[in-house]
């Protein structure tokens, strides 16, 4: 029996960032350069986060450059139209999990021409970075050692 062709609507991936996880949709235009999601019509360039228009959820300028850049790096600022929902830690491992979730999804749609690109910048690697435990019998700190008795 053959098989049928999958068509592929979008490609997705997986951000993170310690506690934050972002999961991040390419959506592909269709015929009429519009693509519906969740009610909501989207043309190219568009960009959601948990529902809300980027700009909105990340407010600053910086912010900007720093999630439209994997974008820039691969010349697909008006190519897709992207969804992301995105949960845990604050704004800025937020930011940090949705900047390597576009990246990786990008990687998905041209490995090859892709993958040096965003590699070189650094935007397709983990910050492997995260918050210390905290031990038993330190007082409530993570380095802080017991206090020793002066006689």
């Amino acid at each position: 029996m053959a098989t049928k062709a999958k068509t592929i609507h979008y490609y997705e991936s997986v951000g993170r960032r310690r506690v934050a996880v972002a999961r991040v949709r390419l959506h592909i235009l269709g015929k009429d350069k519009t693509v519906t999601v969740g009610g909501v019509k989207m043309t190219k360039g568009t960009i959601l986060v948990n529902g809300k228009d980027v700009t909105s959820y990340f407010g600053s300028l910086q912010d900007k450059v720093r999630y439209l850049a994997p974008y820039k790096l691969t010349g697909n600022e008006d190519r897709f139209a992207t969804t992301i929902v995105v949960n845990g830690g604050g704004k800025q491992g937020q930011l940090e999990a949705v900047i390597q979730g576009i990246s990786r999804a990008l990687e998905k749609t041209n490995k090859e021409e892709y993958r040096p690109i965003l590699k070189k910048e650094g935007l397709l690697t983990r910050d492997p970075r995260a918050r210390e435990r905290r031990k038993v019998g330190t007082g409530g700190k993570s380095r802080r050692a017991k206090q020793s008795p002066k006689r």
